[in-house]
């Protein structure tokens, strides 16, 4: 029988499932496990419909939209024009991804020598990892450009055709294209309510290296012991999230307090990014939040990352601050390298390194 550390969490949960115990080192420290899985507190993140024919009421849904990054830095969005079809497809194929054996998903996702299209369980570095979290994860870059596309996977069948003709073709049948053009009228339209130039996150890099990360967690046999990601903020400018129809998971933290995002079908979840909070100079969140696991059904969320280049200046906006009362900038000036060299090192204290 194989050991735990020898094959992916979904594979050795699905071959222990009638007799497994939470393992030792998925076990939170008690300051951290969720204990009661949904705090109904009556709070839930605002959902936004972006419907074309509301043309009219643009300046109401940028309203509605950077009222709720700024007291949230969360919300959801309907009728946002991707087609249903299309999110059903890509959740299906990482299902059945995630629902192969262990060695042939790590084939699969072993071909990139800078390991930066990657599978692991828990976190990147696991058997470091102290205490292990409830999940599968696969991430590999996403940018306008074919240098990584030989490396990502080419099962299932079905997988590329979902993912790639990203600037090829002029189509809307594929997620990465969809999410762009999500991500980018976004961006567009916060900046629009800021005062920043609405074409400002298209220069500079600032949207240049989007990633992808597929988080799949198993059933857990107590999930009040166990996270499937820690409390964290996203070191992205902003996230678009799709969650799986029919299970919760994501939790936000509001004025001390976790409650639920429920999922809304063929919604998207949007977050913002600390990134972003640098650029707003504070005004919006990038707001904590983490995953919690489920007694019975595994969950699937596919998140698109809009992340800058390694080159990019990580900075307030000069436009909001003319605009501003005052000039006074809370953050310091940073390449986006140095960022994440902070960010990874440093946790939850990268904050106060942020700061001027």
């Amino acid at each position: 029988m194989e050991a735990m550390d020898d094959m992916l969490l979904a594979n050795w949960v699905n071959l222990h499932h009638s007799s497994i115990n939470v393992p030792s080192s998925y076990l939170q420290p008690p300051e951290t496990r969720p204990g009661t899985l949904f705090i109904s507190s009556g709070k839930t993140i605002p959902v936004v419909d972006l419907e074309e024919h509301h043309h009219h009421h643009h300046a109401d849904i940028i309203n509605q939209i950077l009222k709720a990054s700024e007291e949230y830095g969360f919300f959801q969005v309907i009728n946002h024009g991707v087609s249903r079809d299309l999110m059903d497809d890509v959740l299906n194929i990482f299902k059945e991804f995630h629902s192969m054996p262990s060695k042939e998903k790590l084939n699969e996702c072993s071909k990139d020598p800078n390991r930066s299209c990657k599978l692991y369980t828990s976190g990147e570095n696991h058997r470091r990892d102290a205490v292990h979290y409830w999940k599968d994860t696969l991430t590999h870059p996403c940018p306008p450009s074919r240098e990584y596309i030989k490396y990502w996977p080419n099962k299932p069948s079905n997988y590329r055709f979902a993912f790639i003709n990203i600037y090829w073709i002029n189509s809307n049948t594929n997620m990465i294209r969809c999410d762009i053009k999500l991500g980018l009228k976004i961006l567009e339209m916060l900046c629009e309510g800021l005062g920043i130039r609405k074409e400002y996150f298209l220069s500079g890099g600032l949207s240049e290296n989007p990633s992808l990360v597929v988080h799949h967690y198993p059933p857990c046999p107590d999930p009040t012991l166990t996270l499937g990601l820690a409390k964290h903020r996203d070191p992205s400018i902003i996230t678009i999230l799709l969650q799986d129809k029919n299970v919760r998971g994501l939790q936000v933290l509001k004025d001390h307090e976790w409650f639920g995002v429920d999922p809304i079908p063929y919604a998207f979840v949007v977050n913002i990014g600390l990134l972003f909070q640098i650029i707003s100079n504070g005004r919006l969140i990038g707001a904590e939040h983490r995953v919690v696991t489920n007694l019975r059904n595994a969950r699937t969320s596919v998140a698109y990352f809009m992340n800058p280049s390694k080159e990019s200046i990580i900075e307030p906006a000069n436009d909001l601050l003319v605009n501003a009362s005052t000039q006074q900038t809370i953050y310091k000036s940073m390449s986006y390298e140095e960022f994440r060299t902070n960010f990874f090192h440093k946790g939850p204290k990268v904050e106060s390194e942020l700061h001027n």
